[in-house]
């Protein structure tokens, strides 16, 4: 992506991951139960969307970060659904489904390593300098595709063990603590952005649940959303610099 076209590290950025995060879960939760598409039949169209943002932001003139989230909630919407269907339809359990994604997405990371793709530096993360964080480039998505089903499926295992408010609480506290550690150590490090990331989906999985058992699923769906858009638009960073390059 267009270096103009990306958000700053901050806690603007960390609030509207979770927030992505929490509308991500519903919108494959919507596709698959209220548009009858199962965990399957979104998946291409979603491949569609996601290709079509992807060379709509190449060609844009107009700097805007919509690009960049737009991309992040159809990425989160269908790791909903191949979380669901890994872990549900295929019953392949959480523990094999957990532990094969990690080592996938350590797999990414280690070529991404390789490749010595990173940002510059001088990127603000919540009040402190960072640097070497990831490129917005092709393994960057697969990251990110990666941590989502992972975290999908930490969510999903949490709730199942804990019920979804304890789950939200005790992932959303993890998710606060990462953070806080990834701020005191070396700032925002490869490895601790990925480690937020994957909180992040974990506790947003539990959260988005959560509301659409209260809510109603399309009710929660618009709300979170409403609640992404809030933050990307209202919500101003000052004297920051972007996530990266592709």
């Amino acid at each position: 992506m267009q270096v103009k076209n990306l958000p700053a590290i901050t806690a603007r950025y960390w609030s509207a991951i979770l927030a992505a995060s929490m509308c991500g879960a519903n919108t494959g939760d919507f596709l698959a139960r209220n548009l009858h598409l199962g965990h399957t039949l979104g998946l291409l169209p979603l491949a569609v969307l996601f290709s079509v943002i992807l060379w709509a932001e190449r060609r844009a003139k107009l700097a805007t970060e919509a690009y960049y989230w737009l991309a992040v909630i159809v990425l989160r919407t269908a790791a909903t659904n191949l979380a669901d269907l890994a872990t549900h339809d295929l019953k392949l359990g959480y523990g094999l489904v957990e532990s094969g994604l990690t080592l996938l997405l350590i797999v990414i990371l280690l070529i991404d390593f390789a490749r010595g793709r990173s940002t510059s530096t001088g990127v603000e993360t919540l009040g402190r300098q960072g640097s070497n964080l990831p490129a917005t480039d092709a393994t960057y998505w697969a990251a990110l595709l990666t941590a989502g089903i992972l975290g999908t499926a930490i969510g999903d295992f949490t709730a199942a063990a804990l019920g979804l408010g304890y789950g939200s609480v005790i992932l959303g506290t993890i998710y606060g603590i990462v953070l806080l550690v990834s701020m005191q150590i070396g700032g925002m490090a490869k490895a601790w952005y990925w480690a937020s990331i994957v909180a992040a989906r974990s506790a947003g999985t539990t959260m988005g649940d959560l509301l659409a058992r209260h809510q109603g699923l399309l009710l929660s769906t618009a709300c979170t959303g409403l609640l992404l858009a809030s933050i990307v638009v209202l919500w101003k960073d000052r004297n920051t610099a972007p996530i990266g390059n592709a």
